[in-house]
C-alpha cells in the first residue's frame, strides 16, 4: 500500500484561521485521500478539531508552533524574529522531507520569504514568483507574476514563461502550451522596453512563444501562459476579482423583482466563479523555489482551503518541482547555444 501524500497546512494563516483552516483540512483529508499536518497554536487547533469528531479517524496530526507572521510585518525581518512561526515550521517540514507540500492562507510575503530561505531558489531563478489561473472564463490560462515582483528584468520574465509552460503541461496535459507576453498591442514591436527585450529572448528560447497578447485576450483562453511583471499582473487580478464581485451585486439588485431568489443566487454565483477561479484551485503555487508551497487568499474559507490542499496534492503527483528544474536546464542550454544567456 502506497503511503499517502502529506500536506502541511498553516492552520493559523488567513482571516479565519484556525476555524476555517481546520474545517478545510478535515474536508480535504476526508475527500482527497491525503494526510494532513496542522501547524499552529496547539490548544486552538485541538479546540477547533472538537467540532469535527470524524477527524479522529482521519490522518490528521497537530504540530505546535509559536506565533504568526502577519501581512503588515516586513517578511524578512519577521522571519528572523519569529523563527518558530507557523509558516516557518510548515516550510521546514517540507524541506526536511516530513511533508510533501505546504499550504497557507496567511501572508504571501512570509510564505515567499520562508520558501526562498528554507527551500532555496532553482538554478536560473533570481526571485520566486506567484501565478495561477485567475480568470474563470479562461481556466487553462496561467498568468505570472501576479504581485510578488513589481519590477522584472527580461530573464525573470523568461523564467516565468518556463514555469508556466511546465504548469500547463503537467496540470492540464497541454503538450505545447502557447506562451504570450502581456502588452498594449498584439503587433510585433508594440510595448515598452521590458516587453520588447523579453520578446526577443522568448523568441530564441525554444518555447512555443506566440508573441504579444492584449488585456482583451485574457478571458478568451487564446494562450495558456501569459507573462508580465507583478505590478501589471496584480492589477489584472484585482480588477478581475473586483468586477466579478460588483457584477454579482449589480445582477442581484437588477433582477430582484423579476427573478426568484434561487435563480438570482445561482446566476450571481456563476458570474463570480467565471471571474474568480479561487473556489476551484484554492491557491496558487510559489514558483521558482525548490519545494512545493501554495498560497491562497486570506479571506478563503473551508471549500477554498480544501481545494488548495487538493491542488497541492496534484503538484506532488505530477512531479512539479523536478519538471520545472528539467525545463529550466533545457532552456538555459538552448539560450547559451544561441548566445542569449542573460544570467
Amino acid at each position: 500500500m502506497n503511503k499517502k501524500i502529506t500536506i502541511t497546512l498553516d492552520a493559523m494563516g488567513g482571516d479565519y484561521g484556525p476555524q476555517e483552516t481546520i474545517a478545510g483540512a478535515v474536508q480535504a483529508a476526508g475527500t482527497h485521500d491525503v494526510a494532513i499536518q496542522l501547524v499552529g497554536d496547539k490548544d486552538a487547533i485541538n479546540a477547533a478539531l472538537l467540532n469535527y469528531p470524524e477527524s479522529k479517524s482521519l490522518e490528521i496530526v497537530v504540530i505546535p508552533s509559536e506565533g504568526v507572521i502577519y501581512e503588515n510585518e516586513q517578511p524578512a525581518k519577521a522571519l528572523r524574529q519569529k523563527q518558530k512561526a507557523s509558516i516557518v515550521v510548515a516550510t521546514q517540514l517540507v524541506a526536511s522531507g516530513k511533508s510533501d507540500a505546504c499550504v497557507s492562507m496567511g501572508s504571501t510575503g512570509a510564505s515567499m520569504a520562508a520558501s526562498a530561505v528554507i527551500f532555496g531558489l532553482m538554478e536560473g531563478i533570481t526571485r520566486p514568483a506567484l501565478g495561477g489561473p485567475i480568470i474563470g472564463l479562461a481556466p487553462q490560462t496561467i498568468i505570472i507574476d501576479v504581485g510578488t515582483n513589481v519590477d522584472c528584468k527580461p530573464e525573470q520574465l523568461l523564467s516565468f514563461a518556463i514555469i508556466g509552460e511546465v504548469f500547463a503541461n503537467r496540470f492540464w496535459n497541454i503538450k505545447e502550451p502557447k506562451i504570450g507576453i502581456l502588452s498594449v498591442g498584439s503587433e510585433i514591436g508594440k510595448g515598452n522596453k521590458q516587453v520588447k527585450e523579453t520578446s526577443e529572448l522568448l523568441s530564441t528560447s525554444g518555447l512555443n512563444f506566440v508573441g504579444n497578447v492584449e488585456g482583451s485576450d485574457l478571458p478568451t483562453g487564446s494562450v495558456n501562459v501569459v507573462v508580465c511583471d507583478g505590478f501589471v499582473g496584480n492589477i489584472v487580478m484585482k480588477l478581475t476579482e473586483g468586477l466579478g464581485s460588483e457584477i454579482s451585486k449589480y445582477l442581484t439588485e437588477s433582477f430582484k423583482d423579476s427573478l426568484d431568489s434561487d435563480t438570482t443566487d445561482a446566476l450571481t454565483k456563476k458570474i463570480f466563479q467565471v471571474t474568480n477561479p479561487a473556489a476551484a484551485y484554492g491557491a496558487g503555487p510559489l514558483l521558482g523555489v525548490n519545494g512545493i508551497s501554495f498560497v491562497g487568499h486570506g479571506k478563503s474559507k473551508q471549500d477554498e482551503i480544501a481545494g488548495a490542499i487538493a491542488t497541492a496534492k496534484r503538484a506532488v503527483e505530477v512531479d512539479f518541482i523536478n519538471q520545472i528544474q528539467k525545463r529550466l536546464s533545457k532552456t538555459l542550454s538552448t539560450l547559451t547555444a544561441n548566445g542569449k544567456d542573460e544570467r
